[in-house]
């Protein structure tokens, strides 16, 4: 019987990691146009937009993965990715004040 392995790599992210504008269409698997939609109908943010090189911290990843997921998957327009993004990030923020209030009992 032969084994079968599989192999898995990953990114290891902490608050100073950070990427540029190429490593994070890269690392979502996309074109550096699209990363630049993103960020022009503010799904995602740089640290500095006036900058020359956009830098990206590494909160912005599963963010613009998610909107990927969504554009792609779900064949949402961005506008659609925008209001989807704002919408599960308030049923987060009400399911976080929720366990609070219920810890707090």
């Amino acid at each position: 019987m032969t084994e079968h392995q599989e192999s898995v790599s990953g990114i290891i992210l902490d608050e100073s990691t950070t990427f540029s504008l190429d490593e994070l269409s890269g690392a979502c698997e996309v074109q550096v146009e699209l990363i630049v939609a993103l960020v022009e109908e503010g799904i995602i943010e740089p640290l500095e937009s006036r900058s020359v090189e956009w830098q990206f911290p590494a909160t912005q990843l599963p963010r613009a993965r998610k909107a990927m997921h969504l554009y792609h998957d779900l064949e949402l327009n961005l506008a659609g990715v925008a209001l989807a993004l704002e919408l599960l990030d308030e049923v987060s923020e009400l399911r976080s004040r929720l366990r609070q209030l219920e810890s707090s009992f």
